[in-house]
């Protein structure tokens, strides 16, 4: 009978052979191959950093009149321009009855994943998914900036 061993063994800790963490030679918080440098990382619940993980991002100042850019986002932008006139302009993949399609009409809510407009003439309102947009154009010029 053969001895067989499905997986590798080291022997135990201590032993000749055993791995350890981190590698020979390799000082804590610093991987094979790595710039020496600072250690970076993130804080932790217990308070420990992970290494080679990039803390929080510096925060940027906005320019004037422009919204910070975390909040340059479509919902954000639409948000700021409700109740104004659209012409939306979607496609359907997959749909051959409905490949493309234009909607008009006012814009009364915009969440992350939709919008929702109203039809004037006909008092219809539709949810339309933030995945089949292509593009929006307005009648008049556009809020970029929040008032305050």
């Amino acid at each position: 009978m053969m001895n067989f061993r499905p997986y590798p063994t080291y022997g135990s800790p201590g032993q000749a052979g055993y791995p350890s963490y981190p590698p020979a030679g390799v000082a804590p918080g610093m991987f094979p191959g790595a710039a020496p440098g600072p250690v970076t990382g993130i804080p932790t619940p217990s308070g420990a950093m992970i290494p080679g993980v990039p803390g929080p991002a510096p925060t940027v100042p906005t320019p004037p009149g422009l919204l910070p850019i975390e909040e340059s986002y479509i919902e954000n932008i639409l948000r700021l321009n409700l109740g104004k006139m659209a012409t939306i302009y979607m496609t359907f993949e997959n749909n051959p009855q409905w490949p493309a399609k234009v909607f008009r009409g006012r814009l009364e809510a915009a969440g992350r994943d939709h919008i929702i407009i109203s039809d004037p003439q006909t008092g219809i309102r539709y949810l339309l998914l933030m995945v089949n947009l292509d593009y929006i154009t307005f009648d008049e010029e556009l809020k970029y900036t929040y008032p305050f």
